[in-house]
């Protein structure tokens, strides 16, 4: 049995104006990833079963490899299609934010969603979610948004109704946010959720082959690449450092999502507790922070790349050169070094 960890107002609340509403929007953060893409299309397809008009728009693409869920291939690009998802927004009854706890975090659309007219709800699973929505579910200690989904979903009383492409959904969102079920899994109630997945059909070990074995070559190769000529370990603060320039992705024809994971790595070296990847984008170089133990890396990206997350996994920007950021790397491990005491 699950412990009834959403506050029953809130479910009571959110009830009342689905009864109520026949156009749903979900919105989902900035380059999203798989929790972000597996919640909203687990609670798209709930939704369409309770006969609402659902649609899914995210501020820009996502990788390739989440784009063989149901669903997957009507979601809106908002960088692509701004006059249509404004049009939706304007005229949604409810809109869903899902796995995000900022308006910054949705980009360009920030606006639309703030001014739109619609009830608001957020469920999500960061820490320190701002005042946007009339709803917010926000449990940090959570592994993710799709098992918040699930459990919302759940305690509406329609445990039921989610089908096999919905719980292919969750399943998926809830694999990739702990990697795998290696990191921010310990709680037992996530098995008997994902218990209760298996019990619509799914196949979770196809689900895990079409997630982390259908790279292309360029990622392999540029994996190679990252391992023998960009990984930098600093062994006195057990700490690992990679990094790719905008040329270097070009030289291995990078599409998005062939650096997902790459950051893991490091960690899997003897004494590596805390590792850093810069990836430069457009115009900033994005961030990805990982950790084990006890090290809050979701801190590091706060204090120097206005970042955040969770304690073993976060995110940041840094709008500056890929040697000033290192620069601030190497600051920052020199403050954090009393927390860098490996027991590996």
């Amino acid at each position: 049995m699950l412990t009834e960890v959403i506050d029953q107002t809130k479910i009571d609340h959110f009830h009342k104006w689905l009864d109520k509403s026949e156009k749903i929007v979900i919105v989902a953060h900035v380059s999203p990833d798989g929790d972000a893409i597996g919640s909203s299309l687990g609670f798209y397809h709930f939704l369409r079963s309770k006969k609402k008009e659902v649609n899914i728009i995210v501020p820009n693409a996502f990788p390739e490899f989440l784009k063989w869920m149901s669903g997957a291939q009507d979601i809106l690009f908002y960088d692509q299609n701004k006059d249509l998802a404004d049009k939706l927004l304007s005229e949604a009854d409810i809109i869903c934010c899902l796995d995000f706890n900022a308006l910054k975090r949705i980009d360009t659309m920030a606006d639309a969603v703030k001014n739109a007219s619609a009830c608001k709800l957020m469920v999500d699973h960061h820490p320190f979610p701002e005042d946007f929505c009339g709803i917010t579910m926000s449990y940090p200690a959570l592994s993710s948004t799709s098992e918040l989904i699930f459990r919302l979903i759940s305690r509406m009383g329609y445990l039921d109704d989610i089908s096999k492409e919905g719980a292919e959904c969750i399943y998926t969102g809830m694999m990739t946010d702990t990697g795998g079920f290696t990191y921010n899994s310990n709680n037992r109630e996530i098995y008997f959720i994902i218990s209760e997945l298996l019990s619509k059909k799914i196949d979770k070990d196809d689900i895990y082959r079409k997630v982390y074995s259908t790279y292309s070559e360029s990622r392999l190769r540029l994996m190679g690449y990252i391992l023998y000529s960009k990984m930098k370990v600093y062994p006195e603060y057990h700490s690992a450092l990679i990094s790719l320039s905008n040329e270097e992705l070009k030289e291995f024809n990078y599409i998005k999502g062939d650096s997902e994971g790459f950051v893991n790595i490091p960690l899997t070296i003897k004494g590596v507790e805390f590792v850093v990847f810069f990836r430069e984008d457009k115009d900033m170089i994005k961030l990805s922070l990982r950790s084990v133990g006890k090290f809050p890396c979701n801190k590091f990206a706060a204090e120097y790349f206005g970042g955040g997350g969770h304690l073993n996994a976060s995110g940041g920007e840094f709008y500056g050169t890929m040697s000033e950021a290192i620069e601030i790397f190497k600051q920052g491990l020199k403050k954090y070094k009393p927390l860098l005491t490996a027991k590996k």
